[in-house]
């Protein structure tokens, strides 16, 4: 399997677009997603603009802060802005993550269709759309109001901006402050309460890491593809493993910092990692114990000790509410 192909293979699992991240790619560091800040119009004139636009910039703040702004509303995205005049009654979504987050947030029952991997939760209007090569034709059929999507394939925001169909890009979040800024967007994009969502999240993750005893220092190695692709501490998969002070043996190994690297069996056996995370359990079907039958790993610490772990490949690869599911497995299977 060639980079090319691996990467392709993890997007869906990843998108708002990881694409390069587990199960999903790297995600150019420029592709920030949106700051909770967001402009706000205010229509009202009066003899003093100057206040009047203070005044309507501190309510906007507040109201990204809450989640749920009032409208019209600008949100910033990966592509620039965009300005909705009120809440959108009919969503699409070509992000599998981006799916779990508007249902998480409340904005479910604003979602009409969503592309073919955005199977979860199972309330999730599950269509033939595709992320990878959307067509403009086929997602106009739904009528939506707004669209969300992890990239800017086939010409899409063209396609709908030409008939007034907002777009709002997010691509891969690396780390929990990206994530949650995608919360935030998404929350003042739809007029729904972000904000609490992800204080619980947040308050979810550190009660996981509470919730074990753990020696600082452990080694790990986080299988993405049984080719050996893994994810380094600088991804938002490094950052779960982060909550725990583990240390990630493809860290050295990432030269040229993708945060992606493709790893060699006789490095991992020089690592020697304490642990070893399987995130290729659903599409590869690796086990532990497969993992421990390949020939060069047999003698490994984390194989005699049984320290081989399965994940599920969407838990590790969205960065949406079930980063808690992942977190939690990873301090489930540090206590033993």
């Amino acid at each position: 399997m060639s980079r090319t192909q691996f990467l392709r293979r993890l997007a869906p699992a990843l998108t708002l677009t990881i694409v390069l991240a587990a199960c999903g790619g790297a995600a150019d560091e420029d592709d920030t997603a949106t700051d909770d800040a967001v402009e706000q119009s205010d229509d009202d004139t009066s003899d003093d603009e100057t206040d009047a636009d203070t005044e309507a910039s501190d309510e906007q703040a507040d109201a990204s802060e809450d989640g749920g702004a009032t409208f019209p509303v600008t949100v910033i995205h990966d592509g620039g802005e965009v300005t909705l005049d009120e809440a959108p009654d009919t969503i699409v979504s070509l992000s599998p993550t981006g799916t779990e987050i508007l249902f998480a947030i409340g904005a479910g029952d604003q979602v009409v269709a969503v592309d073919s991997f955005s199977y979860f939760p199972e309330e999730a209007p599950v269509t033939d759309l595709s992320a990878f090569d959307p067509n403009v034709e086929a997602i106009l059929a739904y009528e939506p109001d707004l669209v969300i999507a992890s990239g800017d394939s086939n010409d899409l925001v063209a396609g709908l901006e030409a008939v007034d169909v907002p777009v709002l890009l997010y691509g891969a979040a690396n780390d929990f402050e990206t994530a949650f800024a995608q919360f935030r967007a998404l929350g003042d994009a739809t007029g729904n309460d972000a904000g609490s969502v992800v204080e619980q999240i947040e308050a979810d993750l550190q009660a996981a890491a509470d919730s074990v005893e753990v020696e600082p220092g452990l080694t790990y190695f986080h299988e993405l593809s049984p080719d050996l692709f893994s994810a380094t501490s600088a991804t938002f998969i490094g950052e779960i493993y982060g909550l725990f002070d583990m240390v990630n043996i493809a860290d050295e190994a990432d030269a040229d910092a993708s945060g992606y690297p493709q790893l060699s069996a006789e490095y991992i056996v020089d690592a020697d990692p304490d642990w070893v995370f399987l995130a290729d359990t659903i599409c590869c079907e690796v086990t532990p114990e497969t993992f421990g039958q390949r020939e060069a790993f047999t003698t490994m610490t984390a194989v005699e000790q049984g320290r081989v772990v399965g994940l599920s490949d969407d838990t590790t690869s969205r960065w949406g509410p079930r980063m808690v599911d992942f977190a939690e497995a990873v301090a489930a299977a540090l206590a033993g």
